[in-house]
């Protein structure tokens, strides 16, 4: 069913079935979604896919694809140019066999790294110690969409009013790659989603805003020669660092006269050079020079005019200077990855639902960023949301509390039976008839475990 106001103001929604009916819950908390289809057995199968961004994910995407469209999902991949990764769009279809509006659980199954890190386990094989879930990515952010996976498979033989998607994308942690793909099918197939939750690690505390994340590299090249005769040449380190300077002026511009938004930890817009390479020899001009910088743009300062000004002063004030009476240096700038900035409309009817469900009306703004910007700048209302404590992300021994994992079923169950109307049948757990209390944390989705 469609997320809508009604003519009283209130959300129409599906009414919960009765606490206390369904499965029984094991011995861990967490309810059978059908015979070895739960959600901690889907997180273990996720994670034994070594899934690190260098590497192709198709294992994974292929094992999850076959084994819902067996249960009645359509499914659909779109492909990086290699082919070597894809994304997946899983949907339930609504009883009827419609397949637009309902519920998109949205994540990303590509991890980082483990190189370099002491793991105490296998970091490829889910091991649960003293109630947390160990092993790369189980925080971030495979503990998510093993949930939403047992979520969904547990409505696939109950006759639905709105469908259930799963977006499943590669390539997040190196610049978000996959997921404008994944959209942009979305919207050429006019599957848009009534709302969507994009599953990163929160505390499952509702997160309404996040700054944009944009990196960009700029190769300066000049004109070598002996350092005895320096003004033959055109330095291209010095060229370069003229243009990081402007760079870090921009960014004082920004902290000193704003804009600001109220709520994020850093409440302005932000640039820094991260890396610099450039030059052979001390005793050589340098002929060549390269450097990466990011900006992370509030929500409602366009990061392309950012970018535009930084390539303004490149080719408008530094190129014309870098000549000498027989070479002329060049400059290229090049957008490698961009997440928008995102922030959702707080009084829109599915962000007053998951408050309602999650008991959270907390306003909560980061400065990382998350898929989330790509599904709101396609008109599908979003929210970030999701198991575990981002603190635990990236690092040796990553975990998910099983609380966690718990807690998320719990939102994703109600989620699902108030938006797309699964009364027939009980959820994966049974659900209380009041809002999920939010865990105690710090206010800025992290929480300290002990």
């Amino acid at each position: 069913m469609k997320i809508a106001e009604n003519e009283t103001g209130r959300i129409p929604t599906t009414p919960l079935p009765p606490a206390g009916a369904g499965p029984q819950v094991r011995a861990d908390g967490l309810g059978r979604t059908g015979p070895g289809e739960t959600a901690i057995d889907w997180i273990g199968r996720l994670i034994a896919f070594d899934t690190t961004s260098r590497n192709s994910n198709l294992g994974l995407i292929e094992e999850v694809r076959d084994r819902l469209s067996g249960l009645g999902f359509v499914c659909r991949t779109t492909h990086d140019k290699s082919g070597a990764k894809a994304n997946l769009l899983a949907s339930l279809p609504a009883g009827d066999g419609r397949l637009d509006g309902g519920l998109c659980l949205s994540g990303h199954v590509d991890t980082v790294p483990v190189d370099g890190q002491t793991w105490s386990s296998d970091p490829f094989s889910a091991d649960i110690r003293q109630d947390r879930l160990y092993g790369r990515g189980a925080c971030d952010m495979k503990g998510f969409v093993g949930t939403a996976i047992a979520v969904a498979v547990a409505h696939a033989d109950r006759p639905l009013t709105a469908p259930i998607h799963l977006a499943l994308s590669y390539d997040e942690e190196v610049g978000c790659l996959g997921a404008p793909a994944l959209v942009e099918d979305i919207v050429a197939q006019g599957l848009i989603p009534d709302g969507c939750i994009v599953g990163e690690p929160t505390m499952m505390q509702v997160v309404n805003a996040h700054k944009g994340a944009n990196v960009a590299r700029c190769r300066v090249g000049g004109l070598a020669r002996h350092s005895s005769l320096a003004p033959e040449g055109i330095n291209a380190i010095e060229y370069a660092a003229r243009l990081i300077v402007h760079i870090q002026s921009m960014a004082g511009r920004f902290a000193a006269e704003g804009p600001f938004s109220e709520g994020f930890n850093v409440p302005f817009t932000t640039l820094q050079t991260g890396l610099v390479t450039g030059g052979i020899a001390v005793n050589t001009v340098p002929a060549d020079c390269d450097f990466t910088f990011e900006f992370r743009n509030l929500p409602g300062v366009p990061a392309d005019a950012i970018f535009r000004e930084i390539e303004d002063h490149a080719l408008g004030r530094l190129l014309p200077e870098m000549r000498t009476p027989n070479a002329c240096g060049c400059i290229t700038l090049e957008r490698l990855a961009s997440a928008p900035a995102f922030e959702a409309e707080d009084g829109s009817p599915f962000t007053r639902l998951v408050r309602e469900i999650t008991g959270d009306h907390m306003m909560r703004k980061v400065a990382y960023g998350t898929e989330a910007g790509i599904f709101h700048q396609a008109g599908i209302p979003t929210l970030v949301c999701g198991p575990g404590d981002i603190a635990q992300a990236h690092r040796a021994d990553e975990f998910v509390d099983l609380a966690q994992i718990r807690r998320c079923e719990h939102v994703l169950t109600e989620l699902v039976a108030r938006m797309c109307g699964a009364v027939a049948g009980a959820p994966i757990s049974a659900p209380s008839q009041d809002p999920i209390p939010a865990p105690s944390g710090t206010g800025d989705g992290r929480r300290m475990i002990g």
